[in-house]
C-alpha cells in the first residue's frame, strides 16, 4: 500500500480517497476514528491528522463536532475559467484519472450559429466532435466542438479519445492563445441528464467558447456542460490600475 516516493501522510490521504470514492466509506458515513486509523495503517496519530486534513481541504471529508469525519461529495476545483489547457491537466492536478469517450466525430455543413461563432462563409463544413468527459469514471461534462474543416484538413485520423485536441491544434500550427467564454446556468434535458448520469432538470454550468490562434482566426467553438454537483469555478480577479 505505501509507496516511498511521498511522504506518509499523503500517501494516506491517497488510499483514503480512493476508498472513499469507491465506496468503501460511504457518503454521509464516518470514516474511522483517529486511532483507529493510526493502528490500521501503523503510523502515529498526528500523521494521520494530517492525512484527513488534507481530505478536508480538498473537500472530500467534513469535520462534524462530537460525531466524527464525515464522508461528503467532494466538488472539483476547474480551472477552466481563467487558464488555456487541456482537460487532463486539469483533472491530473486534483489527483483522479481522467477519461474520454468520444460519442461523435464527424464532418458537417455548419449552422448558421456555428458560422457566425468560426467567421465562416455560408457554404462552410466543419467537423462535429462530442466528447463526454470523466474523472475516475465518473461523468463529468459533455463537451460539443466545432471546427473549420478547411483551416484542419488533417484532423479527421485523431483519435480524440487518446490525443489532446489543444495539442493537435497546436501541432497543426494553429495555437490557441486567447479564448472568449460566457457561462450560463440551466437544467439537464433527458439526454444530458443520460450521459452525464443525474437527474433531469439537475443544474449545469454551461460554457461557450471561442478559441482564437495568435492572428485572432476563431479555430473552435465548443459548448460544454459541466454537472452542477460535482463542478465548481474559481474566478482570480485584479484591481484595475487607474
Amino acid at each position: 500500500m505505501v509507496e516511498k516516493k511521498q511522504p506518509l501522510h499523503q500517501q494516506i490521504a491517497i488510499d483514503l480517497r480512493r476508498k472513499i470514492q469507491n465506496g468503501t466509506y460511504p457518503e454521509k458515513q464516518l470514516i474511522p476514528k483517529e486511532v483507529d486509523l493510526a493502528q490500521q495503517y501503523q503510523v502515529s496519530r498526528p500523521t494521520i491528522r494530517q492525512a484527513v486534513q488534507t481530505l478536508v481541504d480538498q473537500g472530500f471529508l467534513e469535520k462534524r463536532k462530537h460525531r466524527g469525519t464525515l464522508v461528503k461529495r467532494a466538488k472539483i476545483e476547474q480551472a477552466f475559467t481563467h487558464v488555456i489547457s487541456s482537460y487532463n491537466q486539469e483533472i491530473d492536478q486534483t489527483g483522479m484519472q481522467p477519461q474520454t469517450k468520444v460519442l461523435v466525430f464527424k464532418t458537417e455543413p455548419a449552422s448558421a450559429e456555428v458560422r457566425q461563432q468560426l467567421a465562416l462563409p455560408v457554404a462552410a463544413k466543419v467537423y462535429k466532435l462530442v466528447r463526454l468527459r470523466y474523472a475516475d469514471h465518473t461523468p463529468l461534462v459533455l463537451v460539443t466542438t466545432y471546427l473549420p474543416q478547411t483551416l484542419l484538413p488533417q484532423l479527421a485520423p485523431l483519435d480524440f479519445s487518446q490525443v489532446s485536441l489543444y495539442a493537435s491544434l497546436a501541432r497543426l500550427h494553429h495555437t490557441v492563445v486567447h479564448v472568449r467564454r460566457k457561462l450560463e446556468v440551466l437544467v439537464a434535458d433527458e439526454t444530458s441528464a443520460d450521459l452525464l448520469d443525474t437527474k433531469v432538470g439537475a443544474p449545469l454550468f454551461y460554457f461557450h467558447t471561442q478559441g482564437y490562434t495568435r492572428d485572432e482566426q476563431p479555430i473552435e467553438y465548443s459548448i460544454a456542460k459541466y454537472r452542477g454537483d460535482l463542478n465548481y469555478f474559481r474566478l482570480d480577479i485584479d484591481q484595475k490600475t487607474p
